[in-house]
């Protein structure tokens, strides 16, 4: 992907950002939620199945990016969010009722069932999974976001969740309800914030740390990343 193009055009639409991060803090989500063309090519695809991957070597050249998002990220409040996503497939074998799995990636999710409409997201014909998420540690990032009409939801990386419920509800729509749940063991270092001043710019220089616990990735689903 032109990385370098894409940075200089969010940079443009974040020149006073919200919620006390700094421009680069800002760019760095809103560079996650540009779509490019093709969408493999979208910086989220492909970071999102890097982290899905078993080989933890890949992140190595990530962990500037990484640590400079995950910083912003949390300087935005964890809050519950009731949230939807929409995956073209049938994934009722992967989740089955009662079972926990962690989701590696991040993973965008909508407050609103009205956007899953469009064809390009999820649609209303075909073979489709819907999840219904209750979390709680959703971050809102409709303000850092390239395309603010949407009510994004983003769900960090490492999060663990529990099926409590499958419906196939007809016309190849089934829905999956999952309930965020806390890991025994934190699976991700949560990122020390700094406290900078207003005109402070943040240069990072190191990752963030994974914490050795090692299970088999889960597919997301790659209609929403």
């Amino acid at each position: 992907p032109k990385v370098e193009r894409n940075v200089f055009i969010v940079k443009q639409n974040c020149q006073n950002p919200a919620d006390g991060l700094t421009t680069d803090e800002s760019a760095s989500i809103m560079l996650y939620t540009y779509e490019s063309i093709p969408h493999n090519n979208s910086l989220y695809a492909i970071l999102n199945e890097i982290l899905r991957s078993e080989d933890r070597q890949k992140l190595t050249p990530w962990f500037l990016y990484l640590r400079l998002v995950l910083t912003a990220l949390a300087r935005l409040p964890s809050e519950r969010y009731f949230v939807n996503r929409g995956v073209r497939a049938d994934l009722r074998e992967e989740y089955p009722g009662g079972s926990t799995f962690i989701w590696w990636g991040f993973s965008s999710c909508i407050s609103s069932v009205q956007v899953l409409e469009c064809e390009m997201f999820f649609g209303k014909t075909g073979t489709r999974t819907l999840f219904q998420i209750d979390c709680h540690t959703g971050k809102n990032i409709k303000n850092h976001s390239f395309v603010q009409k949407e009510d994004e939801i983003l769900l960090l990386p490492a999060r663990q969740f529990e099926v409590k419920s499958c419906l196939d509800s007809g016309n190849g729509l089934y829905i999956i309800q999952l309930k965020e749940i806390d890991p025994i063991y934190p699976l991700l270092e949560p990122v020390p914030v700094p406290i900078l001043e207003q005109s402070a710019k943040k240069n990072i220089s190191s990752g963030p740390q994974a914490t050795g616990h090692q299970t088999k990735p889960k597919s997301s689903g790659s209609d929403l990343s």
